[in-house]
């Protein structure tokens, strides 16, 4: 096995904390309750009850698959006697050709999950394959990659699973698990230490412990928010190269860092090579091509 499949398969070898079953179980139920409504009527129509079929997953592009997992669940939902044999693991490199797994059982479920389990493979796969691309690209430094909360709604959880199957961190899940104080929360606060002292005064009462990250936007901000203390991490939006390296220097490790903004793949190593501690790219989830691959019977 070639090393970088091995090392894809690592990363993906558990589930993130927040792909719990109820989670997965409800995001699956909503998304057939939006497609099948009160039934799949062409296949009901033209399909009898009894009949049983089998198919398999045919791969037409090359990349990282992602949504294996969350595929077999699916299936069993729609209906849990079908018989599911996973040939490949998320997380390996795929290219035309490949089967990535073969499924067995009634014709009619088969062909209810059908499209839910390939909207769900071909997203998630063109995430984990651009991120794996990025990843290679920060390769050598000290720089995690991170994702956004710039998801598509409803579909977060699945998006941001294949960031981690991709070899991608994931930033903060929503708004509850984490503050971050960006440039309209200091704007609206009246500046940085109003929102700062006010973000601990809140944690202090309501007894939740949040790290605390706040977004800067040029040298004079780092050093204010430096001279305020009290943060976990600061960000460095939409600066250059050279203000990035300086803010880098200035913070001295007194807290982490991250790049945002604009972050491309013509830019990311040189951004890595800054020394920042991680680099926020919402095209993760937001500007990716989708992996093409189709079920077939056989």
């Amino acid at each position: 096995m070639p090393y970088l499949m091995v090392r894809f398969f690592y990363f993906c070898s558990m589930r993130p904390a927040y792909v719990t079953s109820d989670a997965v179980n409800q995001f699956i139920r909503l998304a057939l309750v939006e497609d099948v409504g009160d039934g799949d009527h062409s296949t009901l129509s033209s399909i009898p009850a009894e009949a049983r079929s089998r198919a398999q997953l045919i791969i037409k592009d090359t990349g990282i698959i992602a949504g294996l997992d969350l595929a077999h669940d699916i299936f069993h939902v729609v209906d849990p006697s079908l018989q599911v044999n996973m040939l490949l693991g998320d997380g390996t490199e795929i290219k035309p050709g490949d089967i990535g797994f073969t499924v067995i059982g009634s014709a009619r479920a088969i062909l209810t999950a059908e499209r839910l389990v390939l909207n769900c493979l071909q997203r998630m796969s063109g995430i984990a394959t651009y991120t794996g691309r990025l990843v290679d690209l920060v390769s050598g430094t000290k720089a995690k990659l991170l994702d956004t909360r710039k998801t598509t709604p409803n579909f977060r959880l699945a998006e941001k699973w294949a960031v981690t199957i991709g070899g991608g961190h994931n930033h903060r899940y929503g708004l509850f698990d984490m503050i971050m104080l960006k440039d309209n929360h200091i704007d609206f606060a009246g500046g940085f230490e109003q929102a700062i002292n006010a973000t601990h005064e809140y944690l202090k009462q309501s007894g939740r412990k949040l790290s605390i990250e706040v977004e800067t936007r040029n040298i004079p901000e780092v050093k204010q928010v430096l001279e305020i203390g009290g943060v976990d991490r600061i960000m460095l939006d939409n600066m250059n190269l050279q203000e990035m390296r300086e803010a880098v220097e200035i913070i001295g490790g007194r807290c982490e860092t991250e790049a945002s903004g604009g972050i491309t793949e013509d830019t990311i190593a040189a951004v890595a090579a800054t020394g920042v501690d991680f680099i926020s790219v919402g095209a993760l989830t937001h500007s990716n091509r989708s992996l093409d691959m189709s079920l077939k019977a056989f």
